[in-house]
């Protein structure tokens, strides 16, 4: 029997994050998550959301046997296995038969901040390939904007550069940048717990 990994953080953030999405999802589609980690946030969507189809991902091929178990623990029928994805590579997923323009929405939670820059540019890029026209980006974290940063951000920016030059809390305008490059508008940005925002990026 597999061991589950869990995350305080993710139970702490699931539901006011559930509570955004309840808000700017329609009443039913195909969801892509990227980088889904323990799987609890998606476990918990699925759950609430049962006219959406849930299709989790990760960049750890060693996270993959611990989310599939939690995901057939769920027995859900909305929620797909798992997949290898690594949002870089020039075809989602990593392995297998590419996926489809077939999404409405796809969301991404707390990834940029802990990847290089070359995973914004990979995760516009293969937002815009895969969502259907006017479907939505979804993304969680924390993130500077034009106000002066939170000293809780300030700090973790410090420590995640500490562990990897590469890894950082991203500047806001430059992720809206990034984004509109690929064809994807910022619509929407939403306040949430502990300093993060919830942006909603849509595809013209």
């Amino acid at each position: 029997m597999i061991e589950l990994p869990h995350s305080p953080a993710a139970d702490r953030n699931k539901q006011p994050i559930l509570d955004a999405l309840s808000r700017v999802l329609g009443a039913r589609g195909n969801a892509l998550e990227i980088a889904s980690g323990t799987g609890q946030h998606v476990a918990a969507f699925a759950s609430a959301l049962r006219e959406w189809v849930w299709q989790p991902t990760d960049v750890d091929a060693s996270m993959l046997p611990a989310l599939a178990s939690r995901i057939e623990d769920a027995g859900l029928p909305n929620l797909r296995p798992p997949l290898l994805l690594d949002v870089t590579a020039p075809q989602w997923p990593s392995h297998g038969s590419a996926l489809t323009k077939s999404f409405d929405a796809i969301y991404c939670a707390n990834m940029l901040h802990i990847a290089p820059p070359a995973a914004c540019a990979g995760l516009m890029r293969g937002a815009a390939r895969h969502l259907l026209s006017g479907g939505m980006l979804i993304t969680y974290g924390p993130y500077f904007d034009e106000s002066p940063p939170a000293p809780s951000n300030r700090a973790f920016d410090e420590s995640l550069r500490a562990r990897n030059p590469l890894w950082g809390i991203r500047r806001l305008k430059d992720v809206a940048a990034e984004a509109q490059r690929h064809g994807l508008v910022l619509r929407e940005r939403h306040e949430m717990p502990a300093n993060n925002l919830l942006l909603v990026f849509v595809l013209a």
